[in-house]
């Protein structure tokens, strides 16, 4: 699946700082606040991305204490190179990026993978007044200003990447360029849920991370994949949800009404890569067009044979993307710089 990619990323290793052993690499193994399921998991690139994630402290308006708040950190910061920042998908986690991770490390970008609120494995113990849209995105913005401080190259898969186009739009001096892969960013929210009564609302996210179900999403989501990987995927897409919290997170973004973003795609000022696989079964790649005409600076590319999640099904196409994204953009720096 991995494949070999042997492009080089265009900015020098030579300006970039290591981050400390102890903070790269935890000594014991899997984080002890991790599910204890995390020891199921088969698939050695999740289990190695697990084995990174972290916990940093956040401070935000809507909490009295500061959220205990998951990553996976970069092992190198680029002193001259913005980073690269990694989002998810819709009740997923860090752990989606587990085989494009390392190939953007190896390429030399500094790498950041964010959990979003109310998913992944943030430590929610203490209850939040709100896990909506408005909450999500100051959770992101003050990790950013914290941790980050740069402008990035934000990354956003399936419902990621309305949670990009909302920050980008929102906080413009954040976002340098945004990658949309396979975006759902053309439904209104979370519809009809949003009326539903709490206690249908949490059946509902009880059938959600059933495992039957998330088998089935995974049928459509990849092509061709073996039972035995679907199973062990399932494990992995599922395994934040075995918090406590889990549920009342999701049901509290459920009825909040969600992502819709519609209205501010023609907002986005950033540079923007569209990337689509071609069989996806759950989002047309028709609307890949249609979102690639409504931005006003994009380039589109389309990857054949792939479905819903290009960045787990074809990671190599995907880097190779990104790195040519970037490149392109350099290059054209430098020419007006030398035009000049």
């Amino acid at each position: 699946m991995m494949g070999a990619l042997s492009l080089a990323y265009p900015f020098s290793r030579v300006t970039a700082t290591k981050v400390s052993e102890a903070q790269a690499k935890p000594n014991n193994g899997f984080p002890s606040f991790l599910p204890k399921q995390v020891h199921t998991i088969k698939d050695p690139f999740a289990r190695n991305l697990a084995m990174r994630i972290h916990r940093l402290p956040v401070s935000v308006k809507f909490s009295e204490n500061p959220i205990m708040s998951s990553c996976v950190k970069p092992l190198m910061i680029q002193n001259k190179a913005n980073p690269v920042v990694l989002l998810h998908g819709f009740d997923s986690s860090c752990l989606e990026w587990r085989y494009t991770f390392p190939l953007l490390e190896e390429a030399g970008f500094e790498t950041w993978a964010f959990d979003i609120l109310g998913w992944g494995f943030s430590d929610l113990a203490e209850k939040l007044t709100s896990c909506d849209v408005v909450s999500k995105r100051e959770h992101f913005y003050q990790f950013w200003k914290s941790y980050i401080k740069r402008p990035m190259i934000l990354v956003g898969p399936s419902l990621g990447s309305a949670v990009a186009i909302d920050f980008a739009v929102n906080y413009p001096e954040a976002v340098e360029k945004l990658v949309l892969i396979d975006a759902s960013v053309y439904t209104e929210g979370t519809g009809n849920l949003a009326t539903l009564p709490r206690l249908i609302a949490y059946a509902g996210a009880y059938v959600l991370k059933s495992v039957p179900l998330r088998l089935y999403a995974n049928y459509l989501t990849f092509n061709d994949i073996s039972f035995s990987t679907s199973l062990d995927w399932t494990n992995i897409g599922r395994l934040h949800c075995l918090f406590p919290w889990w549920e009342d997170a999701t049901v509290d973004f459920m009825i909040s009404g969600g992502y819709n973003v519609i209205s501010q795609i023609r907002k986005v000022k950033q540079k923007t890569l569209v990337i689509w696989g071609e069989n996806d079964r759950i989002i047309s790649n028709k609307l890949a067009v249609q979102l690639h005409c409504e931005l006003s600076d994009a380039i589109i590319r389309q990857i054949p044979d792939c479905g819903h999640l290009p960045h787990v099904e074809r990671p190599a196409s995907v880097v190779k993307f990104i790195i040519e994204f970037v490149q392109r953009e350099t290059k054209l720096v430098n020419q007006c710089v030398s035009a000049e």
